[in-house]
């Protein structure tokens, strides 16, 4: 898979009762790591991905979401619009990480997100500085 999917993230209502439910059901260690009771999942093995379990910020804010990583995560999201998607955020860089996110929706309301491990030499690394 030339653009792998890298990430994942479940969010919901209560954060310490999804933390409960998938390390139970899966045997997920899940260490807190930010806001809204979010958790980091670290893959078990060589051939695992990253995930996320947090807390929405209310509403109607439960999801699951995807992250494939992308060269440039502008051009995808520019990409996507192109053939029918709807940007949520532009690319944008995690606090305190070399990390940049972006989402968008696909045409049936699907939110996909996108990511790159970004270097200083970056011209758009210096947009969120």
């Amino acid at each position: 898979m030339p653009q792998p999917v890298v990430h994942f993230e479940i969010v919901g209502g209560d954060a310490a009762a999804l933390h409960t439910f998938y390390a139970q059901l899966f045997g997920w260690k899940i260490e807190p790591r930010g806001p809204g009771g979010y958790g980091l999942v670290q893959p078990s093995g060589p051939d695992g991905i990253t995930g996320g379990i947090g807390s929405g910020d209310g509403g109607d804010s439960r999801h699951v979401t995807v992250y494939v990583e992308v060269p440039d995560v502008g051009t995808a999201l520019d990409r996507a619009e192109e053939l029918g998607g709807r940007r949520l955020f532009s690319p944008d860089i995690v606090p305190g990480t070399n990390i940049e996110l972006g989402q968008f929706t696909d045409p049936e309301d699907h939110v996909i997100g996108l990511t790159t491990a970004i270097t200083p030499d970056q011209p758009h690394a210096r947009r969120a500085s």
